[in-house]
């Protein structure tokens, strides 16, 4: 397919040759933004009409699996900006919010990012503290995000807080907050264990004003507005832990060619070759899970369940893969001189980020025993072939 013949010379050219340093110094290259933005990735598949390419979601999924082959980190930059914030206002927002925030986001001219997670509201999204108070024709919001992908880079946040704490998870409600809006501040974190190239950290609201007309959806809509966000996102980092299985499998391959023990190159050890089939079955039944959940996206259905399973699977067989790649690597796995290190390090955030592998085994379990039932959604994410409305 052009796109993945495209990002992968893009890739091999422009992110994997400075990895290395990069990861050593914790930089973010933001240029990698401008680049994709000149292919057309940033909004690739956000209908036309909206800035996009129009690609259909399998795209995005090859995209994201090229991306993270190079490093987690710029896969998670597209999984924030076009699965977690434009495919959200591609969904939820009204025609005004699309034209003021998806089109220049699509177009690769602004950068989206999304703070749902909290110092002490992870999986428990309920327990978020952000307030938003209404006050007229705007909004007033306190609070503070933590774990934010792309916080000292987005120009536009999808923010979710209460409207109304005594109503729970049914008093949440979604905002866009642009970051020149007073009150607004962001901080890197530092000392992460992987993804040392990605840019992640803390965002501050202290009495941040927006108007009315920043809400996306209606008040106490946010938590269904959040989880649908979360089915895109999820879908993006399954298609990306593909990705970094068969960055896996390439530099393991490359090294059984070249390192020999026994008299022998160490690919003709039969536990050796045990370790490259578990990859390459995890990267085919991942890419299976992630393609069926594209598939669905593509036809306008429901796809939490699949997604979630996509997600679960696709990560751990990611982070399986990683382990043994370095294991095959042996000593010099342990050191940066081969990609493998980075690359376990890389693959634990996935497992815990957008739902933890606990979360989504108690998620398809209660599927199965019928405990789970989704509902029809009152804005859906549209159908491919995008058609202008």
């Amino acid at each position: 397919m052009m796109v993945r013949k495209m990002l992968r010379q893009f890739v091999d050219k422009e992110i994997i040759p400075h990895m290395k340093e990069w990861d050593e110094k914790g930089h973010f290259e933001a240029s990698i933004f401008t680049r994709l933005k000149e292919l057309g990735m940033m909004g690739i598949c956000i209908p036309e009409q909206y800035g996009g390419s129009g690609m259909d979601y399998n795209t995005l999924a090859i995209a994201c699996e090229e991306l993270e082959r190079g490093d987690t980190a710029y896969r998670t930059a597209i999984s924030v900006h076009t699965g977690l914030n434009s495919m959200t206002l591609l969904q939820w927002g009204s025609e005004e919010q699309k034209q003021r925030f998806l089109i220049p986001q699509a177009k690769g001219e602004k950068i989206g990012a999304f703070g749902l997670t909290e110092p002490n509201a992870g999986s428990d999204v309920a327990a978020i503290q952000t307030t938003a108070e209404k006050q007229g024709d705007f909004y007033v919001l306190n609070g503070a995000k933590t774990w934010i992908s792309l916080c000292d880079y987005a120009d536009h946040f999808l923010i979710f807080a209460h409207t109304d704490k005594a109503k729970k998870h049914r008093g949440i409600s979604a905002f866009v907050v642009e970051r020149d809006r007073a009150g607004f501040s962001s901080k890197a974190l530092k000392g992460k264990l992987g993804i040392r190239g990605g840019n992640t950290g803390e965002i501050f609201l202290d009495g941040v004003k927006i108007p009315k007309e920043n809400r996306i959806g209606n008040e106490g809509e946010g938590f269904k507005i959040a989880m649908s966000a979360l089915d895109n996102g999820r879908f993006t980092v399954a298609a990306g832990a593909c990705g970094l299985i068969m960055a896996c499998l390439e530099a393991s391959v490359n090294y059984c060619r070249e390192r020999k023990t026994f008299g022998k190159e160490i690919g003709k050890h039969q536990l050796v070759q045990q370790m490259i089939a578990k990859m390459e079955a995890g990267l085919e039944m991942s890419r299976l899970l992630v393609y069926k959940a594209g598939e669905l996206k593509n036809t306008g259905k429901r796809n939490t369940k699949e997604t979630s399973l996509a997600k679960w699977q696709a990560c751990d067989f990611a982070n399986e893969a990683a382990n043994d790649a370095v294991q095959i690597h042996g000593a010099y796995g342990y050191s940066n001189e081969y990609p493998v290190e980075r690359y376990l390090r890389n693959s634990k955030a996935p497992v815990i980020y957008e739902g933890t592998r606990e979360i989504h085994t108690i998620m398809q379990a209660r599927y199965v025993l019928g405990y789970n039932q989704d509902k029809p959604l009152r804005k859906t994410l549209p159908a491919w072939p995008f058609t202008d409305k």
